[in-house]
């Protein structure tokens, strides 16, 4: 299937590439599986030989990947909203009910003030986060982070990837193909250490809740 969309887009005008590429960058995020990467940068090669811009090929697969981070984040948002809410509410069933058993509204504050601390510097890096990046676009909309820090977090973080993106398709011209070797030097050292410090704060959070039970 991806030979068929290469072969496709080697004919494509410049304004069906734009729309190629936000959705194909908007999908991304909302059905992670969605290979976005490959033709991003093979239209970075095209930039070399074609009259696409780099300049609105950036700006278009940005916005796409930031509008489809979003959109999973005010989804999970409004269910984190809706579950978490004082008072009476609606989903008031039993897998609400179980959902506060194991994470209980008042510990959930706790963990959403201090999600909140460093919640948006995890929007600022989610694009460079191997196969992580739906991970946090629902933890920040659970957390319910604010909409517009959300966005421009996002909106950077999308930028910046597809800079490189674009750019080393442009660079490496007939080599293109090898995009995913050069961009895992990036993605895997950064998702390491984030997984690193989110083990960490998991296991001090275990470590005082249970040191609480006790007392």
């Amino acid at each position: 299937m991806l030979e068929s969309v290469i072969a496709y887009l080697q004919t494509a005008d410049p304004l069906t590439v734009y729309l190629f590429l936000f959705c194909i960058s908007f999908l991304e995020n909302v059905i992670p599986p969605v290979p976005g990467d490959v033709p991003v940068a093979f239209i970075g090669y095209m930039i070399a030989y074609t009259e696409i811009s780099f300049a609105w090929s950036v700006a278009v697969a940005s916005l796409g990947s930031a509008l489809g981070f979003m959109t999973m984040f005010l989804l999970s948002r409004s269910v984190g909203l809706r579950i978490y809410s004082r008072g009476d509410t609606p989903v008031r069933h039993r897998l609400v009910r179980l959902i506060h058993r194991f994470f209980p509204p008042d510990e959930m504050e706790q963990a959403r003030l201090r999600f909140s601390t460093h919640g948006y510097l995890a929007v600022l890096v989610n694009r460079f986060l191997f196969g992580s990046r739906a991970v946090i676009s629902i933890m920040a909309g659970f957390m319910h982070l604010k909409v517009a820090g959300v966005f421009f977090a996002a909106l950077a973080s999308s930028v910046v990837w597809y800079v490189l993106l674009l750019y080393g398709g442009y660079l490496l011209g007939n080599n293109w193909a090898q995009i995913g070797t050069y961009m895992a030097a990036y993605t895997i050292p950064v998702t390491l250490i984030i997984a690193g410090v989110a083990i960490y704060a998991v296991f001090r959070y275990a470590k005082s809740r249970r040191h609480k039970q006790e007392v």
